[in-house]
């Protein structure tokens, strides 16, 4: 039976960072970096407490960066190749280690890592890391492979644009040519023929708003001939591929977010988890995926476990809350997910999305207390936070490459004035609370664990007290639980009158002639309201707000 767990997606470069003077653009020996030490067993309980299960480390592998390492044995990457100062960590430059800006101790990093497992693994927390398929750093060089694992393109036939076991593609007779090449003069990059760029772009002179950093890797796939796919024998890249994961998870790591899974063909996906699930069955794989017409496909035959819900859900609760689409296309939204609905993962925010404080999104991370409401208690999907969203972290710093975007950097050394001053002070500020109360509810009442859930929007979409363009309201139920969800978009109190269809009742298998008093999940008040097929349930919302009743059956 599926059950509700909740991701805390934190970047540790950013998180234990308490320098209260960073500079935009700056290097690591200047702004500093936070560690995995700084997730002690103190934090890591107030995370669990907040009412997360899972936590995602994002940028725990290591990934081409301006600092240099090279004094201990780490190959010193090409700046002209890295985006930001602490570059992107979803450039890996090496699929074997994790990132030394990470380390108290740079020797000694994977341990500090394994430490950090086991820390979380004691407390019952589970552990997600980033698998990043599609493509590597352009200077990919492993320090710690195994002993007979080769690195990326080491056998390649770069005489071929294509060819089934290369690990790369190639334009001929052509040199890459960086789009940021002047930055460093003095630092040559020779690169020859050049590589494919990440993003399908399939040039040897990538523009600046391509994934210039970073090299396709093939599985296979010839995109010069229709996207034919030559998966017999197999390609060298899934060999290569298996063997890195197969390393995470005999470390001790949980699961993987694997970042834009589309782009490798569900053939690969097929074969992979089915191998590792073979001998570690509970290993969870989350696909990042933005195409709806391939859900099924890859939760299907690719055997993801989750996909992403960012073009349905996430998208449309974002125009809600400002005002752009009604509370009445939730409806629709889920609908067109079908039998795939309980199998994504619902988020407000991450580090691709802007934050919902920021001047480009909402401004007042208050008003997103609705949105969260839907996409949290809705179904029994999983449910993802980003690091500060609690603390209402608005995102509007200029720490660097990016600019202020209103997105928390991921390629700049920075400190986060949320997060420091949580850590700092130890407060709970009141929109943590409210945000650990409700993460709460959705792990321990069962109705939202495990329950069935009965939109309420059709029955009240024509009423004179309820107005779906902000008015949304559903039931969860399980074993004599009726829980009723309320959610006010409108910028004012609302006395709304919600119609409770018989087809509800039916639909739970309860009878019909239960009519009884509730309480209130957040506030712990008694309702004096009667819940009833055979009248109207008054309910008072104040302005972007929501109310949550449970009702128990006798």
């Amino acid at each position: 039976m599926q059950e509700k767990f909740i991701i805390y997606q934190v970047l540790p470069r950013l998180f234990g960072n308490t320098n209260e003077n960073c500079i935009p653009n700056y290097s690591f020996e200047l702004n500093g970096s936070g560690k995995f030490n700084d997730f002690d067993t103190k934090t890591l309980i107030s995370i669990k407490e907040l009412g997360c299960t899972h936590i995602w480390f994002t940028g725990i592998i290591e990934h081409a960066t301006k600092t240099d390492y090279s004094s201990y044995g780490i190959f010193r990457d090409n700046p002209n190749l890295v985006k930001g100062e602490a570059g992107s960590p979803f450039a890996v430059k090496d699929y074997f280690d994790v990132d030394p800006d990470l380390a108290n101790d740079v020797p000694n990093r994977i341990s500090e890592f394994s430490d950090l497992l086991e820390r979380c693994h004691r407390l019952g927390v589970k552990v997600i890391i980033d698998f990043i398929p599609n493509h590597v750093a352009r200077c990919y060089h492993s320090d710690k492979a195994p002993v007979g694992v080769e690195d990326f393109g080491i056998r390649d036939k770069k005489d071929y644009a294509f060819h089934p076991m290369n690990n790369f593609y190639y334009v001929l007779n052509e040199h890459f040519i960086s789009p940021v090449a002047n930055i460093e003069k003095s630092i040559e990059y020779i690169e020859f023929p050049a590589k494919a760029t990440g993003n399908d772009c399939f040039r040897s002179d990538p523009s600046t708003f391509d994934w210039y950093e970073a090299a396709k890797l093939n599985y296979g796939v010839d995109y010069m001939d229709g996207k034919s796919g030559y998966f017999n024998p197999l390609p060298n890249t899934w060999e290569k591929m298996k063997e890195i994961l197969f390393y995470w998870v005999n470390l001790g790591v949980d699961g993987f977010r694997c970042d834009m899974a589309e782009m490798v063909p569900v053939e690969f996906w097929k074969w992979l988890i089915k191998n590792i699930k073979k001998s570690h069955s509970q290993t969870l794989f989350i696909a990042e995926i933005y195409n709806p017409d391939q859900y099924s496909n890859y939760l299907n035959s690719g055997g993801f476990d989750y996909l992403y819900d960012k073009v349905g859900l996430y998208d449309n609760l974002k125009k809600i809350s400002r005002g752009e689409a009604p509370a009445s296309s939730i409806t629709n939204i889920w609908q067109s997910l079908g039998d795939n609905q309980n199998k994504m993962l619902n988020f407000l925010e991450n580090h691709d999305e802007q934050r919902i404080a920021s001047d480009f999104f909402l401004g007042d991370p208050n008003l997103a207390i609705p949105a969260l409401a839907v996409s949290l208690l809705l179904n029994t999907t999983p449910f993802m936070l980003y690091f500060g969203q609690e603390l209402g972290e608005r995102g509007m710093d200029g720490e660097g490459y990016s600019g202020v975007d209103g997105r928390t950097t991921i390629f700049d050394y920075w400190s986060i004035d949320s997060i420091r001053d949580w850590r700092k002070t130890g407060s709970e500020p009141a929109l943590r609370n409210r945000y650990r109360r409700l993460l709460n509810l959705a792990l321990t009442e069962m109705a939202f664990k495990i329950g069935q859930t009965y939109d309420l929007s059709y029955i009240n979409s024509k009423s004179d007290h309820f107005d779906p363009e902000y008015n949304y309201a559903f039931l969860r139920f399980y074993n004599k639980e009726l829980i009723l969800v309320v959610v006010n978009f409108e910028n004012r109190t609302r006395r709304l009158k919600i119609d409770i269809p018989k087809h509800s009742f039916d639909y739970f298998k309860i009878s019909d002639q239960f009519a009884g008093f509730g309480i209130d999940l957040v506030s712990g008040e008694k309702i004096t309201e009667l819940f009833s097929v055979r009248s109207h349930y008054s309910i008072e919302i104040k302005a972007n707000d929501i109310r949550i009743i449970k009702f128990l059956l006798q």
